[in-house]
């Protein structure tokens, strides 16, 4: 089993994800191979006061750049989970305490 911590990368504050967080769901950058079960239990185990009720993944592709004359390259892919708990539960994280 993978490490918690390296499932779930970092979280995203955004201003999309800070008015998701306010009906209860947070925004992680989480590991591209990582499925929905583990990415469950990765936040349960970073944060224990948590019940995960839904989890949802979305891939977010790369974009391509390009570095002056260099020929043209691309940015990682990588993949976003967004993290519903149960009513009346929050991360301290994500509250700007």
């Amino acid at each position: 089993m993978k490490d918690a911590y390296s499932i779930i990368k970092r979280p995203l504050i955004t201003e999309k994800g800070m008015g998701a967080s306010a009906m209860g769901k947070y925004v992680f950058e989480v590991d591209i191979n990582a499925n929905k079960i583990e990415i469950a239990g990765a936040v349960k185990t970073i944060f224990p006061a948590v019940d995960v009720v839904k989890v949802n993944t979305l891939r977010v592709k790369g974009k391509t750049k390009r570095m002056g004359r260099m020929p043209q390259g691309k940015t990682a892919d990588w993949k976003k989970a967004y993290v519903t708990l149960k009513p009346g539960q929050h991360i301290e994280i994500f509250e700007g305490a």
